[in-house]
C-alpha cells in the first residue's frame, strides 16, 4: 500500500510538472445552479464506449437481436453485420446506422439501442489521480461538478493538498490548467469553490509536503 501511495504521489508530481507548462487561463466560473432537471429539456447526450453493453432489438427479427458488449476496439458484430463502429455514438445515432446497413438484407428494418451497462469512451470521462481517496477515471455525467466528482472517489486522503490541486482542461483545442480548492470546497463548505466538470477533464491533487 505504501510503494502504490509514493507510485500515485509520483505520477501526480510528474503531471504537475508538465502542467506548469500549460497556459494558465485564470480562475474557473463557479458551478452554474440550475433547476430541477425533471422540468428541463436533457441537452446532454451519453456516447457509447468500449465496455459498454448494448441491447439491439430489430423488430420482427428476434432472432438477429440480442445483447453485444462493445470491444476495446470500439466495435460489435452482430447476426448480419460484422463489425460495426458504434464507439462515440449515441444509441440513437447507432440505431439509425444499424437500419441503414440492415436494409441489404431486410425490407425497411427499424432498430432501437439501448445501453444497459455505462463505461464510455475515454473522452466522456473525468480523471482523478493523486491524494484522492479511490483516484479514478469516473465516467462524466450532465452537469457534473467538482463537488459531484469528489463524492465519487471517496473525498481526500488525510495527505492531501486540496487547495493546491489543478484542474487540467482542453479548451479550443489546447491544454490549460486551472487552481482548484477542494480543501475549501469539501472540508469548509465553501460552495463558492465548486466548479462544473467537463469530459476530458484531469484533477490532479498532490500530497502535501509537511
Amino acid at each position: 500500500m505504501y510503494r502504490l501511495r509514493m507510485l500515485l504521489t509520483l505520477c501526480a508530481f510528474v503531471l504537475l510538472l508538465s502542467v506548469n507548462g500549460c497556459s494558465q487561463t485564470g480562475v474557473l466560473p463557479e458551478a452554474t445552479t440550475r433547476p430541477s432537471l425533471t422540468t428541463n429539456v436533457n441537452d446532454y447526450q451519453y456516447l457509447i464506449g468500449p465496455g459498454d453493453s448494448l441491447t439491439i432489438f430489430v423488430w420482427r427479427n428476434p432472432e438477429i437481436s440480442g445483447n453485444f458488449i462493445v470491444r476495446p476496439d470500439g466495435k460489435v458484430t452482430t447476426s448480419l453485420v460484422e463489425d460495426i463502429d458504434v464507439a462515440g455514438r449515441t444509441p440513437t445515432m447507432l440505431a439509425r446506422e444499424i437500419e441503414e446497413q440492415l436494409s441489404k438484407y431486410i425490407n425497411n428494418p427499424r432498430v432501437t439501442v439501448s445501453v444497459n451497462n455505462f463505461s464510455g469512451p475515454l473522452s466522456e470521462q473525468v480523471r482523478v489521480i493523486g491524494e484522492a481517496t479511490n483516484p479514478s477515471a469516473v465516467n462524466y455525467t450532465e452537469h457534473m461538478t467538482l463537488l459531484d466528482l469528489m463524492i465519487a472517489v471517496g473525498g481526500l486522503t488525510e495527505f492531501a493538498s486540496g487547495n493546491n490541486a489543478k484542474l487540467v482542461r482542453v479548451v479550443d483545442g489546447k491544454q490549460h490548467s486551472f487552481n482548484v480548492k477542494i480543501d475549501d470546497l469539501i472540508r469548509d463548505g465553501d460552495i463558492s469553490e465548486n466548479v462544473d466538470m467537463l469530459p476530458g477533464d484531469i484533477v490532479i491533487i498532490p500530497e502535501a509536503w509537511f
